[in-house]
C-alpha cells in the first residue's frame, strides 16, 4: 500500500527536522547553570516508574483518569507505530512473521487500545468545549493535537480494516473488522486506494504530530519522565545556598541562570492548571499565577535563544512585558508550597519565585519598603519589631523556668520571636509551659540569648542575612550542647530541623504538636476536662505541607472530646493563611485578602471554634474574624487547648 522509496524521503526529511527541534530545544535547556540531580539513581527511576509511568499524581486530580488512559494506551501503541514506520521503509518486516495466533491477540489489543484512546480523545474535547479548567485550556493548540491523535486512531482503524479486506491480514480484529465488513462489497481496487490513503494519513499526521511537539506545550510528553527522574526527593524543598565571594552574582536575573532543571520545568509543564487551582495567591486574584510563571520563563528562554552566551539576554526576565515576570509576581508568593504538591511531573516553582527575590534584595537592594524596617531590626536586634533583646524574658518573667543546661535539661524550648514577643502568641508560650510542665518534660530556654531562627528573611531572598542569623545560633547551640529542640511555631521549626543542616547542624526538633501527642500517648497527660465543641482545623502550610505533620494536631483536638470539623481545603490541599513566605510582614493591597478568604472557609463549616498550630496563622485568623465582624468566634492553638483540658 506504500511506495517505500517516496516513505523513505518524507520520513528522512521529517526525522531531520525533529532531531533538529530536540537538538535546539535541549541545547537552551543546557544553558541553565549546573544543579546536581544525579544522586540516589535507582530511588529516581522508582519515582519516575510510580510517578512518571504509574501517573500517580495524576489520577489524584480532576480528569486525571482520562489522561492516565491516553498515556497508558500510547504507551502500548508506540509498538504499532514503531512497526508502522519500520514496514514503510523495510516492507518485509512486519507483524506479519508473526504466528497468526498471536497476530490475532495483538491486533485486537491494539484495536481496544485505539477505541480506548477515541473515547478519552472524544471527552477532552468535550472538556476543553464545556468545561475548561481555565479559558486559556480552550485553544487552537489543544484541538489541533486532539484532532491529530483522534485521526491517527480512525487512519488504523481504516488500514487495517483494508488490510482484513483485501485478505492481507493474518486475523481480524474487533473494530478493524467492523471497517473490513463495511469494505465487503467494494471492488479490490478501491479497497487498496482506500488502504493506501489511509497508510498516508497515518504516516503525515503521525510525522506532524511528532515534529510538533517541540514546539508546543506537548513537548512534556519527551520532558516529562526525565523531569520526575531529576526531581527534588527534599521535604521541604531546600533552596542552594549562595557563594559569597568577589565579583559574584547573586539570585537570578537572566533565564540562563536558572539551573538546567529549571529551565527543563519549564519545559515540562503540562499547563493543566492544577498549581494555579490550588495556588492562594492566584485565587485571590494576585497577579502571581504558578502556570503562566513557568509559561515566561519558557518564553523568555525561546525569546532569548542560543546567542543568549553570547550578547546577552535581549529580553529581561523581570519586568513587566509579555515575556517577563512582574515584581508584584514575585512578591506575591506566598511559598505554601501547593504548586509543588500538585504539580503531576513535580516541577518546583516556588524556589523560582526565591531566586528571582534573592536578586532583587541582594543586587538591586529593590524590594517592597515595608521589608527595609524588617531587615533591619533582623540584623540589628534578632526580631521583626526591633524590640530590644533583654525584653524577649518578659513573657515569662513570673515564671521559674530554667535556662538550658545540657547536663540538666533534655530539650532547649526555642520561644520563637512571636512566642517571646507578640502579645496573643504569648499565651500560648505560657500554655505550652503549662503542659511540659504537667508531663515531667526536662527543658529549658535561651532567655536574651535566643535569636530569630531567620526564617522570613530566607524566604524573601535576603539570604546573605539568613546565614548571618542562622551561624550565630548555630554557635549558641553548639556551645551550650544543644541537640533537641522544641518550637511551636511551624516556620521556626522547618528552618531549624531542615534549612540548618545545609550550614553543618542537624538538630532533633520537634514542634509542639509532635510533643504534646506524643505525650497524651504516654498517658503523660491527664484529660481532666472534655468539650463537645466543634473544632475547624488549620493546616499550618510548614507544618503540613513541608513537613507531612498532619495527624498529631488533630488526634490532640480528638483527645479533649471535641469533634474535628475539616474544611474542604484541608491536609495536602490545605489553603494558606497568607503569612507564608516572609509576606507576614507586607501588606497585602492586591486582589482580595488570603486571611480573610480561609477565615471564610473555616466558618462555613459553622464551627465553635477555631484551632491553629503556628502564630502566624493565629495573627491571620484572628485579623480576617475582625474584618469579617466574627470576633465572637475564638482561635485557640494546639497548645491552649491542652492546657485547658488537663487544668
Amino acid at each position: 500500500m506504500v511506495n517505500s522509496s517516496t516513505f523513505l524521503i518524507v520520513f528522512a526529511a521529517s526525522m531531520l527536522f525533529f532531531a533538529y527541534s530536540c537538538y535546539s530545544k535541549f541545547g537552551l535547556i543546557s544553558l541553565g547553570a549546573k544543579d546536581n540531580r544525579t544522586d540516589n539513581p535507582s530511588e529516581r527511576f522508582g519515582s519516575m516508574m510510580k510517578d512518571a509511568v504509574g501517573q500517580s499524581r495524576v489520577v489524584k486530580g480532576p480528569f486525571g483518569m482520562n489522561h492516565a488512559m491516553l498515556f497508558w494506551s500510547f504507551l502500548v501503541l508506540v509498538l504499532l507505530n514503531a512497526e508502522f514506520l519500520i514496514n514503510g521503509l523495510i516492507p518485509s518486516v512486519s507483524f506479519a512473521i508473526l504466528p497468526a495466533g498471536i497476530y490475532s491477540v495483538l491486533f485486537n489489543l491494539f484495536d481496544l487500545v485505539s477505541l480506548l484512546v477515541l473515547v478519552a480523545v472524544v471527552l477532552a474535547l468535550g472538556r476543553k468545549l464545556f468545561a475548561p479548567p481555565y479559558p486559556e485550556a480552550r485553544s487552537f493548540e489543544a484541538f489541533f493535537i486532539l484532532s491529530m491523535i483522534a485521526t491517527l486512531m480512525i487512519a488504523y482503524f481504516f488500514l487495517h480494516g483494508a488490510e482484513i479486506a483485501l485478505g492481507e491480514s493474518k486475523g481480524s480484529s474487533f473494530i478493524s473488522g467492523l471497517v473490513a465488513q463495511g469494505l465487503s462489497s467494494a471492488s479490490p481496487e478501491y479497497i487498496h486506494s482506500f488502504g493506501s490513503t489511509s497508510w498516508w494519513v497515518h504516516a503525515i499526521v503521525l510525522l506532524v504530530f511528532m515534529n510538533f511537539l517541540p514546539y508546543s506545550k506537548h513537548m512534556h510528553v519527551m520532558t516529562a519522565l526525565p523531569n520526575v527522574f531529576f526531581r527534588s526527593f527534599d521535604k521541604p524543598f531546600l533552596m542552594d545556598r549562595e557563594v559569597y565571594e568577589k565579583d559574584a552574582t547573586y539570585g537570578v536575573s537572566r533565564v540562563d541562570e536558572f539551573s538546567w532543571k529549571d529551565l527543563l520545568d519549564s519545559f515540562t509543564c503540562t499547563e493543566c492548571g492544577r498549581c494555579q487551582d490550588n495556588c492562594p495567591a492566584n485565587l485571590t486574584d494576585k497577579p502571581l499565577n504558578p502556570r503562566e510563571l513557568m509559561h515566561i520563563i519558557k518564553d523568555n528562554l525561546n525569546a532569548n535563544g542560543k546567542n543568549i552566551k553570547a550578547d546577552g539576554a535581549k529580553t529581561p526576565l523581570i519586568g513587566e512585558g509579555a515575556h517577563s515576570v512582574s515584581e508584584d509576581s514575585i512578591w506575591s508568593c506566598v511559598t505554601c508550597g501547593s504548586c509543588m504538591s500538585s504539580c503531576p511531573v513535580f516541577i518546583e516553582h516556588y524556589p523560582k519565585l526565591i531566586k528571582l527575590r534573592r536578586h532583587l534584595v541582594e543586587m538591586e537592594a529593590k524590594f517592597p519598603e515595608e521589608l527595609l524596617n524588617l531587615f533591619e531590626n533582623m540584623e540589628q536586634r534578632s526580631n521583626p519589631w526591633g524590640i530590644a533583646p533583654s525584653e524577649r524574658t518578659k513573657w515569662c518573667s513570673n515564671l521559674e523556668l530554667n535556662e538550658f543546661d545540657s547536663e540538666k535539661t533534655e530539650y532547649l524550648l526555642f520561644v520563637g520571636c512571636a512566642g517571646a514577643f507578640d502579645s496573643r502568641s504569648k499565651q500560648i508560650s505560657l500554655a505550652l509551659t503549662q503542659v511540659l510542665d504537667a508531663a515531667g518534660v526536662s527543658y529549658g530556654i535561651l532567655g536574651k540569648d535566643e535569636l530569630c531562627c531567620g526564617d522570613s528573611v530566607r524566604r524573601l531572598g535576603n539570604e546573605y542575612l539568613f546565614e548571618k542569623m542562622a551561624k550565630q545560633n548555630i554557635e549558641t547551640f553548639k556551645s551550650k550542647g544543644v541537640t533537641k529542640i522544641i518550637t511551636q511555631c511551624p516556620h521556626c521549626f522547618t528552618t531549624l530541623k531542615n534549612d540548618y543542616k545545609q550550614l553543618g547542624i542537624e538538630l532533633e526538633v520537634m514542634h509542639h504538636s509532635e510533643v504534646i501527642s506524643e505525650l497524651i500517648k504516654q498517658s503523660k497527660l491527664k484529660i481532666n476536662s472534655s468539650t463537645n465543641d466543634k473544632i475547624v482545623f488549620h493546616d499550618s502550610c510548614y507544618l503540613g505541607r513541608h513537613n507531612d505533620v498532619y495527624e498529631q494536631p488533630r488526634d490532640i483536638i480528638k483527645s479533649s472530646g471535641a469533634q474535628v470539623l475539616e474544611m474542604d481545603r484541608n491536609l495536602d490541599k490545605s489553603f494558606c493563611c497568607g503569612a507564608g513566605g516572609g509576606r507576614m510582614w507586607l501588606e497585602e493591597d492586591l486582589g482580595e485578602r488570603i486571611n480573610v478568604d480561609r477565615v471564610q472557609q473555616a466558618l462555613d463549616q459553622s464551627p465553635d471554634s477555631i484551632c491553629v498550630s503556628c502564630p502566624y496563622c493565629m495573627t491571620m485568623f484572628e485579623d480576617g474574624l475582625k474584618d469579617l465582624n466574627k470576633e465572637d468566634v475564638r482561635v485557640q492553638d494546639i497548645a491552649e487547648l491542652t492546657a485547658k483540658a488537663i487544668l
